[in-house]
């Protein structure tokens, strides 16, 4: 593993962290779906093992996105780890979001994820094939919404 990446490599790490962010805002399913492989494997908070990236959409996604407002990385502190080969990244990030209490108060919501990507030529975009995405200790497990603009 090549823990300071080619600088492509980094810049395509953040953008796929950044996509995906553009999608839980704008609680787009559909859109999200390309940036993950069809066999991923997920777990976080929400579920333990999930296989599947409609698996990870229906147990995670549906009960998280709609929820939340303001989702976004700390995009400066993102590290990653590539292969050797460039065809595999792990990245690692805390992201920030807005939760509300089942009385509609607003509460933080930090929380970190990991991240394997792949590829299967250097140069192209990476998808995702494992995420870990978890809250910080403390954080209420549960955001009950509704979003602002909703």
């Amino acid at each position: 593993m090549i823990a300071s990446p080619d600088p492509d490599d980094l810049a395509r790490v953040k953008a796929w962290f950044q996509r995906l962010a553009q999608h839980v805002r704008k609680v787009d399913f559909a859109g999200a779906r390309e940036i993950f492989a069809p066999d991923m494997i997920a777990f976080g908070t929400v579920k333990d093992f999930v296989d599947g990236q409609p698996g990870a959409e229906a147990a995670q996604w549906k009960s998280v996105w709609p929820f939340i407002d303001d989702f976004r990385w700390r995009i400066d502190e993102l590290r990653a780890i590539v292969s050797a080969d460039r065809l595999t990244a792990v990245g690692m990030a805390v992201f920030d979001s807005t939760g509300y209490h089942q009385d509609g108060r607003a509460y933080d919501r930090p929380g970190r994820a990991t991240i394997v990507l792949s590829r299967r030529r250097v140069g192209e975009d990476w998808v995702a094939d494992h995420t870990h995405l978890s809250l910080f200790s403390g954080t209420p497990p549960r955001s009950y919404g509704p979003k602002r603009g909703a």
